[in-house]
């Protein structure tokens, strides 16, 4: 078993804190987009326009990523604290809020330029859980997204919650999120299934879902939500929605083709 006791504050210099998410969001970020220019992106026009639509994609992660979090899991905090919702440093991001972020940041900047907004969710769904990673190690040094209580060898004490050995959750996340995901997409990647748009961002969703709404069994649900509908979590719920839509238009393109 394991104790945690990290820091989560990365770099200091006097009063100014650097914390180990935000570099987390930095390097997914950053290495998401070197991986995409080097070897993903195929197709010159979409090469040259995607250095413009980063900063529309950072602005759907980051707006995205707290208004979920705002509305999906502590709306009743955030209605009476007003200011606090521009307290991004404190925390309270949802995975699910910045991927609808996402979605229609994309959607706006294809729409500009005339183009397929898959063009662009495809290359970031291939690179997104590399900065699922990053961000669930995160979460992870930062000692929240715990998992419940366990006895197994591996258990982690997150001394800065309390004193029970318990799931390390974030960690699950990375490993299935994160990696498992990257080389599933990879391999329908490499048999050229990113020729066909939508495909890769179907899948992206389906698989994500899956691995989220199983991992949400051993993490220990938010404190101001507790479970909700059949004993289910905010995460598992919202999974089950981007699961549907995944296989949604894995369907669309299959009529198209039989069609």
């Amino acid at each position: 078993m394991f104790i945690n006791n990290f820091d989560p504050v990365a770099i200091q210099f006097f009063s100014f804190e650097i914390r180990w998410y935000s570099l987390a969001y930095i390097f997914g970020i950053l290495f998401g987009w070197i991986l995409s220019k080097k070897i993903f992106i195929s197709n010159a026009e979409i090469k040259i326009k995607f250095d413009d639509y980063i900063t529309f994609l950072i602005l759907g992660i980051i707006i995205g990523g707290r208004l979920g979090y705002i509305f999906f899991y502590n709306f009743s905090y955030y209605s009476t604290n007003l200011l606090d919702i521009f307290k991004i440093w404190q925390g309270g991001m949802s995975f699910h809020g910045g991927l609808i972020g996402i979605i229609i940041s994309s959607i706006w900047f294809a729409k500009k330029n005339n183009q397929n907004p898959f063009n662009y969710l495809d290359i970031v769904s291939l690179v997104a859980p590399i900065g699922i990673f990053f961000g669930r190690i995160a979460n992870f040094i930062n000692s929240e997204l715990y998992g419940i209580e366990t006895n197994l060898p591996w258990g982690v004490k997150f001394i800065q919650v309390d004193d029970l050995y318990r799931h390390p959750s974030q960690l699950y996340e990375a490993l299935f999120e994160g990696i498992i995901l990257f080389i599933i997409l990879l391999y329908f990647r490499n048999k050229g299934l990113l020729k066909t748009p939508g495909i890769i961002s179907s899948l992206f969703l389906i698989f994500y879902s899956i691995f989220r709404f199983v991992i949400e069994f051993f993490r220990a649900p938010d404190n101001q939500l507790g479970y909700l509908i059949l004993n289910l979590t905010m995460g598992q719920i919202a999974s089950l929605i981007f699961l549907l839509i995944g296989i949604l238009i894995i369907s669309n393109y299959a009529n198209k083709k039989e069609s």
